[in-house]
């Protein structure tokens, strides 16, 4: 139940009914809960971010994934990510000194 949140949608319950010895289809079970206007919770797909191009190349790996640095400001490393909101995306953006692990302005 925990990780359905108590939701279930005609697989689920079908699965669940099933485990308690009770014979019956798929289809039957999405007919009962049409019937009873019962519908399960349809999640939205999250959204394609990064689309490559044909024959693009990947950055050059400059630091070969050793992300440690031995003194300030020797290394720094960025990350980028949006956050939807009802008036569109926003960006957020990082850049970290990979010595002292704090954000640089």
């Amino acid at each position: 139940m925990g990780r359905s949140r108590d939701t279930y949608g005609a697989c689920r319950a079908c699965a669940e009914l099933r485990a308690e010895g009770i014979r019956i289809g798929k289809k039957r079970v999405h007919g009962l809960m049409k019937a009873a206007c019962l519908k399960g919770v349809s999640r939205r797909k999250r959204p394609s971010t990064t689309a490559r191009r044909a024959g693009g190349r990947p950055a050059p790996d400059l630091v070969d994934r050793s992300f440690t640095a031995s003194k300030p400001d020797e290394l720094w490393v960025a990350d980028i990510t949006y956050v939807p909101t009802d008036g569109g995306n926003l960006y957020l953006s990082v850049v970290l000194d990979a010595f002292s692990r704090r954000i640089v302005q």
